[in-house]
């Protein structure tokens, strides 16, 4: 038996090696599966035909599939901003192309904040969050039960106490340490919490590479924190192993706002097939004319996104 297997898996590492050049979105990825599937296929095809999916086809089935549910959304949106686009003539061809990758249109009246470190970027958020009046979206990779997760909490436990909507979305591979009871207290409290759920149905069961690294919170449709923090103490600097990790935020107010909370609205919707009511009126910002184009890239994109930005 065994002298049949050994050449069946060299004939399936060629077969994907194939698939892998002609598919694989970029060149550093195909190369890799490449070299694996050709010199140890009996390990790499099976965890090419499992992992080897360059695109997060069950996100772009339900996109495509339940139009209905962000088309409206969307038209409202465009009409909306209309007055805060940017001609083509006042763009750089590379703003222009920007554009073309984000499938998104570049706002001018924001106004932008760097937040520089953990500690800005925590106290600002908490303070946003603190002064919804509305409701909150709330969405990242990771969230750790320590000090700042546990603060973060509390302040949308009372968020929620107040009357304001908050909804909540992880990513439950980023946050697998995240226990049960920190979730249902957030339940309990009213907060709608979701698992961004990259799994879901048949065709996607073994895709846990897929993951939803987005950290972004949105208030109101107003006000909205962007960058690259996750929650947990390690990214105030309190973390033995990474040392004093520093990463970066920003706060933004205006019209771009809508973006994000466009870039929210689709990852709610695959992950709980619900639609929000939100706010879709954009307001520009007091004395700031500062151009933002918000790009929420990602492998449901038709190409390599980030790379090409």
């Amino acid at each position: 038996m065994l002298i049949y297997i050994i050449p069946l898996f060299h004939i399936l590492g060629i077969i994907s090696s194939i698939h892998a050049v002609m598919g694989t979105r970029t060149s550093q990825g195909a190369i890799a599966w490449l070299v694996s599937l050709n010199t140890f296929p009996y390990f790499a095809v099976p965890a090419y035909w499992i992992l080897g999916r360059s695109r997060f086809q069950g996100y772009v089935k339900a996109k495509n599939t339940d139009k209905h549910h962000t088309d409206g959304v969307i038209q409202q949106l465009e009409k909306a901003t209309a007055p805060y686009l940017i001609p083509d003539a006042d763009k750089k061809p590379a703003a222009r192309a920007a554009e073309l990758l984000a499938d998104l249109a570049m706002t001018r009246n924001n106004k932008v904040q760097l937040l520089i470190d953990g500690h800005a970027t925590f106290d600002s958020i908490i303070k946003g969050i603190d002064a919804a009046r509305d409701y909150i979206l709330f969405q990242f990779f990771i969230v750790h039960d320590d000090d700042i997760g546990n603060r973060i909490q509390r302040h949308l436990v009372n968020s929620a106490k107040s009357g304001v909507r908050v909804y909540f979305l992880y990513d439950e591979i980023g946050s697998h340490h995240l226990p049960q009871t920190y979730l249902q207290e957030l339940k309990d409290s009213g907060v709608q919490v979701f698992a961004f759920n990259t799994r879901k149905g048949t065709q996607n069961r073994f895709q846990i590479n897929f993951r939803n690294h987005r950290k972004i919170v949105v208030t109101d449709g107003k006000t909205a924190w962007v960058g690259g923090h996750n929650v947990g103490d390690e990214y105030l600097g309190r973390s033995r192993k990474f040392g004093h990790w520093r990463d970066t935020h920003v706060l933004i107010e205006g019209p771009a706002v809508m973006a994000l909370q466009l870039s929210f609205v689709e990852d709610w919707h695959w992950a709980t097939e619900t639609t929000i009511e939100l706010n879709w009126k954009p307001e520009a910002a007091i004395d700031s004319d500062q151009r933002v184009l918000i790009v929420p890239s990602g492998p449901a994109d038709d190409l390599e996104t980030a790379s090409l930005m």
